[in-house]
C-alpha cells in the first residue's frame, strides 16, 4: 500500500463515509490477564465515543512508509492451514463474529507482545465499496464493481491520566482531579488484507509501528511470519557501511558528496512517483560509478552489499539519505549545509594543513548576530 491507498482508507473514518460493522476488543493488564472482551455492533456506538475511536484508526495508518508504515508479503508457506496469513483470512471471512477465533486471537497477542503495562487490543470489520475512478481521478459513486473487505488490529496502550488540579463545578472549587484510565495511541497496528492497487490482496499486509526502530518482531513473527525489512535506523547504518567497506581508506569527501548530490537528482527525478525510491544491489553499484568510485574499489561491492543487507534487500532512500540536511562533522566542529548548495563547502590545504573550505556569499550570523 502507497499514500494514495492508504489516505483512500482514512478517509473511511469519518462519520459520513464510516461503514464499520463491527468492532472488538480486549483489555489486558501488566500481568497479561483478560480484564474484559466486548464486541458490539460499531454505529450503535454513541458519537462521541465513534470520534475518539476514528482517531485511533487514523493513526494507524500515519507516518512514512518504510518507517513507521512497513508493507509486508505472507511467505507461500503461510497460506496452508493453520498459517499466519490463512488464520487471519478465516478472522476476517467470520466478520469479527466467531467468538473461538477471537479469543485464539487474543491469546496469541498477549503471549507474543512484550509490553510492561495495560493495553487494549481493537479490532473492527469493514467493507469498503471501492468506487471506480476515472483517468483524471475522479471517483464515479455508482461505479462500484469490487468490495475491499479488511479488519484493522489496534493495540493501545492504556495509562492513568496525569494528577493535577481539576475544578468541580458542584462546589465551586478546586481539588485533587480524579484519575482514570485512559487509552492512547496505538504502539502497533496492521490492516489485513492490503489495499494495493486499490484492490485486495490477501497475500499482503500493512502494519503501523509508533517507533520506527521497534517492529515488534515477536508479535510480527507470531502474525505474519516471513522476514521483516530492516528498520529505518538499521537501513541507515547499513548504507553507511557499505560505502566505508567500499571506498575503504580512500573514502574521499568529494566522492561521498558526490554520492549524496546523485541521490538528490535521483529524488527530484522520482518526485512524481507514488513508489517510495528504492536502493537495490544494482542500483547503488550505478550510484557509485557515477559519483566517481574506482572501478577497482567496486570488484567487491556485492560482496560487501550481500554482507551488511542482505542479496536480496533494498534501501529505501528516505531512510538513508537526509534531504534536508548534508552534515560534515570533527571532533571539534559540526557543519549542517543545505543539500542543494554542496558546492559552497570544499577541501583545500592551505599552508600545509587539510582544511574544509566554506564559500561565504550571503549575510553571516553567530550565535544570531550578524557579522561581517
Amino acid at each position: 500500500m502507497f499514500k494514495p491507498e492508504i489516505n483512500e482508507i482514512k478517509k473511511r473514518f469519518t462519520q459520513s463515509k464510516c461503514a464499520i460493522d463491527r468492532i472488538c476488543g480486549c483489555y489486558v493488564d501488566a500481568e497479561k490477564n483478560k480484564k474484559m472482551v466486548f464486541k458490539e455492533p460499531f454505529l450503535t456506538l454513541p458519537e462521541e465515543d465513534i470520534f475518539k475511536y476514528f482517531e485511533i484508526f487514523r493513526k494507524a495508518l500515519s507516518g512514512t512508509i518504510g518507517k513507521n508504515l512497513v508493507n509486508l508479503e505472507f511467505p507461500l508457506a503461510s497460506e496452508e492451514e493453520g498459517g499466519t496469513q490463512n488464520t487471519l483470512l478465516k478472522l476476517r471471512n467470520s466478520k469479527l463474529n466467531d467468538e473461538e477465533q477471537l479469543e485464539k486471537f487474543y491469546d496469541k497477542i498477549i503471549d507474543s507482545y512484550n509490553y510492561t503495562g495495560n493495553y487494549l487490543i481493537l479490532l473492527i470489520h469493514d467493507n469498503y465499496d471501492i468506487p471506480m475512478k476515472t483517468t483524471d481521478g475522479i471517483e464515479v459513486e455508482d461505479g462500484s464493481d469490487e468490495v475491499y473487505e479488511y479488519i484493522m488490529t489496534c493495540i493501545c496502550p492504556v495509562n492513568l491520566s496525569k494528577p493535577g488540579l481539576s475544578y468541580f463545578q458542584e462546589s465551586n472549587s478546586f481539588a485533587n482531579r480524579i484519575r482514570d484510565w485512559v487509552v492512547d495511541m496505538p504502539e502497533f497496528a496492521f490492516v489485513f488484507p492490503a489495499f494495493n492497487d486499490r484492490a485486495s490482496d490477501i497475500h499482503s499486509t500493512l502494519f503501523y509501528t509508533k517507533d520506527a526502530a521497534d517492529f515488534h518482531e515477536e508479535l510480527t513473527d507470531m502474525l505474519f511470519g516471513g522476514t521483516l525489512p530492516l528498520t529505518a535506523k538499521i537501513q541507515k547504518e547499513t548504507f553507511q557501511t557499505i560505502i566505508e567497506e567500499t571506498l575503504g581508506e580512500d573514502c574521499e569527501y568529494e566522492v561521498v558528496k558526490n554520492i549524496h548530490e546523485n541521490i538528490l537528482e535521483m529524488i527530484e527525478e522520482h518526485a512524481e512517483e507514488v513508489e517510495p525510491l528504492s536502493l537495490g544491489k544494482q542500483e547503488m553499484k550505478r550510484l557509485f560509478e557515477s559519483s566517481g568510485v574506482k572501478e577497482e574499489k567496486l570488484s567487491d561491492f556485492e560482496d560487501y552489499y550481500d554482507a551488511a543487507a542482505g542479496k536480496d534487500m533494498s534501501l529505501q532512500v528516505s531512510n538513508v539519505y537526509n534531504k534536508k540536511a548534508f552534515e560534515v562533522k570533527t571532533p571539534d566542529i559540526q557543519i549542517k549545509v543545505n543539500p542543494e548548495r554542496l558546492d559552497l563547502i570544499t577541501t583545500k590545504e592551505v599552508d600545509g594543513r587539510n582544511c574544509i573550505v566554506i564559500e561565504i556569499n550571503d549575510s553571516v550570523e553567530v550565535n544570531g548576530i550578524p557579522v561581517r
